[in-house]
Formats: structure tokens, C-alpha cells, sequence
């Protein structure tokens, strides 16, 4: 049996300054947050976020995949790479050892979704369904 704790990770992700949203870092834990997999995000600056996830269920690439695809900007210095580099490996890896597949569309469409339904909007009917059947 693994142990739960092995398989959370803390990982920061930063943003590049030049982007029409001063505060990229509160936007992308808006979207993140509810999501399954994302324990819980700290807001460390405008460009900076803190990122505590379960490997068994998402990745650094599937996180910064959904967020780059949402329109943010991650910074792209020669550090971030490397590390970004390094931490997709490694949890590709991970990941792989525990039979695992890495499914980047799979995520990002469920960002997509979960936010959907959140929103408040006319494509909902609260009938129950039993009754949606009658005209």
C-alpha cells in the first residue's frame, strides 16, 4: 500500500510580468481551485504561486498545460525551464511506476468543465427529471 503523503507535491509556478493581468497568480488559483488532484494554492506574489497537488491525479505539465491553453504566461527563463523540465520528468516518471497514464487534455478539459458549471447562466434546467419529459 503507498503511503498518500509520497505522492503530494509543493511546486511554484511563475508567471511572466508581461501580461494585461497584473495578478496572474490569484487568477490561475481561482481556476485551479475545486479541481480533483489540487489539495490547495498560496498566493506567495502577483507573478508567483504555490502549488500543493496529488501526483495520482494530475502534474506540473497538466497544470501549466491548462493554464497556459487559459491564457496566462508563464515565465520562460532559463531556471524555470530547467526546473520545469526536471519536475515534468520526474513525475512522468512517478507516475509511470504507479501504472499511470499523463493525459494533458483529459485536465484541461476539466478545468474547462468545472468552471462551466459553476457559472450561473440559462443551460440549466432545475426540474427534476421526471419532469423534464412532459411538454
Amino acid at each position: 500500500m503507498t503511503d498518500l503523503i509520497e505522492h503530494r507535491k509543493t511546486r511554484e509556478v511563475n508567471f511572466d510580468a508581461l501580461h494585461p493581468d497584473p495578478n496572474q497568480a490569484q487568477s490561475a488559483l481561482w481556476w485551479l481551485t475545486g479541481i480533483p488532484g489540487f489539495l490547495h494554492g498560496t498566493v506567495l506574489g502577483p507573478q508567483r504561486l504555490l502549488l500543493h497537488y496529488d501526483v495520482e491525479h494530475l502534474t506540473l505539465a497538466m497544470i501549466e498545460s491548462a493554464l497556459a491553453e487559459l491564457g496566462f504566461h508563464l515565465d520562460n527563463s532559463l531556471l524555470c525551464k530547467l526546473r520545469r523540465a526536471l519536475y515534468y520528468y520526474t513525475e512522468t516518471n512517478e507516475r509511470a511506476h504507479l501504472g499511470l497514464k499523463t493525459t494533458t487534455k483529459d485536465f484541461t478539459r476539466a478545468v474547462f468543465t468545472k468552471h462551466y458549471q459553476d457559472k450561473p447562466h440559462g443551460c440549466r434546467d432545475d426540474r427534476p427529471a421526471h419532469w423534464r419529459e412532459y411538454r
